[in-house]
């Protein structure tokens, strides 16, 4: 391990100790407060929850079975508080009471007394003191539902149910207040400053929190949203759940006749074109440093509330992100350095790597990360062979934190080491636009440095690349580790047939458009994947695969090519001509 590393887990342990410590200190007070519930008496508006309902949950739900995340519990007459939760994404599902909402948007008096069962026995059973319940986002998103559904909850209750449910909510706030202090840095934070200003703008006799909370807000705002409008974290992901949140608190500031925060609205203004600028053309997100499938309700209820309706922009060079529009062709890159070690929890080793699509057809991928059961799957969809670039010798461009310990201490684990110089030049040549780009991930352990070059065609029928490797200034490739391999994962969608001269592979796009991928000078291979982030769970694909060795091969060039023939001419007519030289 080297020096650096060292001192990147050092700080990441010594901050988790601190954090700990105060947040255990501030817990007497937590505990204190509560004998004082305070006098939030009345609720002054609730604010609009933007996301999706469906009253057919309302059924299952009333009928004691909660399905989140994939995995189904049935109460049998037990309360849901005190069943085992079958896991952790399933837990903080139902603890964060998100699911109210689909009670709501039944809107019968069954559905409104079953809310109101279910609410009560949240506020009587012992049970909820679980560590999952009082994690901060989990506590905030909680606050938020109970603010949102208010109306759903007590709308036909008597007075002293109003008093208790209030009353508990304001213990929940409190003690998110409280625990300021031990929030994991990032989207976790900012949600918990968002759930406090909604509580200060919502309930009564809390205007003297207004300014506090919004100004706080205004500060992380700042620090965490970039100038391009993407995230510290350089999730996409980030950029939806933070939306979410942040348009209807806006909306609910002005119902209240405050004005927003400036730095709120800046923030919305340059996320909101960030929305576009990861999409491809079926809709969907590109699958960088922990995306997982976007719902597409989401995206469109988000993208009604974007007022430019413009073009994507071309790069995201504060966030680390190029897009290459042509014809029906978009190509979006990662070009930039891993995150900070405190928000790279969820971050990947994708350095380079990019996403291929014509129309509304995905064409190359990475395997991104499942929106459940993430544990199972994380260590793999981090690591660079998950992503579609160059690995050297198996390995990642970053290193993860390993050691179980450590992992428990930091709840995750954080990259330590990676990509720290990573160079980009975009130009606009004669035959299309030209992207090249470098990083130095491998450099310290093994004395190299990758680049890569992509050319995509004025119309977008072409995209031309070079992968190459380059040993740094006195360094020497050790025999044993200068294997290395190209992969490029294929959506599922995509129907791959290798080449009878295993230089390439054709593939034929459920449009029964017709693209091939060819290097002619290397043997290509085509094996299976898999794609970690449909909404129906990890399937299935392919992936195009070039092993080669540095000491003979140094560099691969590829291309994929769009055909105007049908699967069966293209693969007739195989061309036998070399590629033309990439004006590199």
């Amino acid at each position: 391990m080297s020096v650096a590393q060292s001192r990147r887990i050092s700080t990441l342990i010594v901050s988790s100790f601190a954090r700990t410590m105060m947040a255990r200190a501030s817990g007497v007070s937590v505990t204190l407060s509560s004998l004082w519930p305070g006098r939030n008496d009345r609720l002054i508006i609730a604010p609009h929850d933007l996301r999706t309902a469906d009253a057919t949950r309302a059924a299952e739900i009333y009928a004691g079975r909660f399905v989140f995340a994939g995995k189904i519990v049935t109460c049998h007459g037990r309360s849901i508080f005190d069943l085992e939760p079958p896991s952790e994404d399933w837990e903080v599902a139902l603890l964060g009471f998100g699911w109210l909402r689909h009670l709501r948007a039944a809107d019968t008096a069954l559905t409104r007394a079953n809310a109101r069962a279910l609410v009560d026995d949240w506020l009587s059973n012992q049970g909820n003191r679980r560590p999952v319940a009082r994690r901060a986002d989990v506590l905030a998103r909680r606050v938020i539902s109970l603010l949102s559904q208010a109306p759903l909850v007590l709308g036909d209750t008597d007075g002293k149910f109003y008093r208790r449910y209030l009353r508990g909510l304001a213990r929940e706030i409190r003690y998110l207040r409280y625990t300021m202090l031990d929030i994991a840095d990032g989207v976790p934070r900012l949600q918990v400053l968002v759930a406090l200003c909604y509580a200060s703008l919502c309930l009564a006799n809390q205007a003297r929190h207004i300014r506090p909370a919004a100004r706080k807000l205004s500060d992380e705002l700042q620090r965490q949203i970039l100038p391009d409008g993407g995230h510290i974290s350089r999730n996409p992901g980030a950029l939806i759940e933070l939306l979410i949140d942040l348009l209807p608190l806006r909306q609910t500031f002005a119902a209240r006749n405050i004005a927003p925060p400036p730095a709120l609205l800046n923030a919305i203004d340059r996320m909101m074109p960030m929305l576009r600028f990861f999409r491809h053309g079926d809709g969907s997100f590109a699958l960088f440093n922990g995306m997982s499938s976007a719902p597409s309700d989401i995206l469109a209820t988000l993208l009604a509330y974007d007022d430019t309706h413009g073009a994507p922009m071309t790069s995201m060079p504060h966030t680390g992100f190029h897009r290459l529009d042509a014809g029906n062709t978009t190509i979006i890159i990662d070009t930039g350095p891993a995150p900070a070690p405190s928000v790279s929890h969820d971050a990947h080793a994708g350095c380079l790597s990019f996403e291929l699509s014509s129309g509304t057809s995905r064409i190359v991928i990475n395997c991104g990360m499942p929106s459940t059961g993430r544990d199972n799957w994380r260590t793999f969809a981090r690591s660079t062979p998950a992503h579609s670039t160059l690995a050297y010798h198996n390995a990642s461009s970053c290193q993860f934190v390993e050691l179980s310990a450590m992992k428990r201490l930091l709840q995750g684990a954080p990259i330590v080491s990676g990509p720290v110089h990573v160079e980009c030049l975009r130009e606009v040549v004669g035959s299309g636009q030209l992207l090249t780009a470098s990083h130095d991930g491998y450099l310290d352990r093994f004395g190299i440095v990758l680049r890569r070059v992509v050319m995509l065609s004025q119309d977008g029928t072409r995209l031309e690349g070079e992968d190459t490797i380059s040993p740094a200034p006195g360094s020497r490739v050790r025999a044993n580790e200068a294997d290395y391999a190209l992969r490029f994962h294929l959506h599922p969608s995509v129907k791959a047939s290798r080449l009878s001269d295993a230089r390439g592979v054709m593939l034929v796009l459920p449009n029964r458009d017709v693209w091939t991928f060819e290097a002619l000078e290397d043997k290509v291979e085509l094996e299976e994947s898999v794609f970690l982030a449909g909404n129906d769970g990890p399937r299935r694909t392919a992936q195009i695969v070039i092993r080669q060795d540095l000491r003979h091969t140094p560099s691969i060039r590829w291309s994929f090519v769009r055909s105007s023939a049908s699967a069966s001419t293209t693969s007739a007519r195989r061309s036998t001509r070399r590629e033309p030289e990439l004006p590199l």
